[in-house]
């Protein structure tokens, strides 16, 4: 059943505006490209790469949770190098997938917004997680969840405010899947046509969020 979103959403740290659609509940979307450390194996093990980390964020926990700080580092403090976000609060994982199913979690601390998912790890460092085509995410905002790609937004219902959440990836399927660890079961899948090699994407903006990478697959996700 088709839900339609209206109100259009503002990306913070930039002041540009999102603008939602009507879908049903898959959304089919986009494509584009890649680089960083690969990953073979479907048990996707990957810590922060700090080398993309906008000044905002700070990693802790062995790079592999990050906080958001309002008053960040000076960018022209930081190391000069073409991978790290300038404009947003967003931050890649370290590894890099080209095939196979993978799968990893959240937790989600005093936040109340933020984006995951996963994205083509050369995409443009002027764009956000969701905004482009390159990109395929998960957020909460406003006490609403959504799926989000090439700047379009899908509302996902049912989901509450739970303190952790499970990413599915299925590379060929060209499926991403947002996952109730309680149950567990897919609540939510992003369809697109995947064709270069994707990095875990972490978009921040308030409170707290750590990875888990390397779990098994529950049992059950189709």
């Amino acid at each position: 059943m088709a839900i339609p979103l209206k109100a259009a959403r503002l990306c913070r740290l930039a002041g540009r505006t999102v603008t939602s659609l009507s879908a049903s509940q898959t959304a089919s979307l986009p494509e584009r490209r890649c680089y960083i450390s690969t990953s073979t194996g479907n048990n996707l093990q990957f810590k922060l790469n700090a080398l993309t980390a906008h000044s905002s964020l700070d990693l802790f926990k062995k790079e592999t949770g990050i906080i958001y700080r309002m008053l960040g580092l000076d960018p022209s403090r930081l190391p000069d190098n073409p991978e790290r976000f300038r404009d947003w609060a967003v931050v890649f994982g370290d590894e890099k997938v080209s095939s196979g199913r993978h799968y990893f979690e959240v937790t989600v601390k005093k936040s109340q917004e933020f984006r995951v998912g996963v994205a083509d790890a050369a995409m443009s460092r002027e764009d956000c997680v969701g905004t482009s085509s390159s990109s395929w995410v998960f957020g909460y905002a406003q006490h609403k969840w959504f799926a989000m790609t090439n700047n379009k937004i899908i509302p996902v219902t049912l989901v509450g405010k739970p303190d952790r959440i499970g990413i599915l990836l299925d590379y060929e399927a060209g499926v991403l899947g947002l996952v109730d660890v309680i149950q567990p079961t897919i609540i939510h899948t992003i369809k697109a046509q995947f064709k270069d090699p994707l990095c875990p994407a972490f978009g921040l903006w308030h409170g707290e969020m750590l990875t888990h990478s390397g779990l098994e697959e529950p049992e059950g996700l189709k």
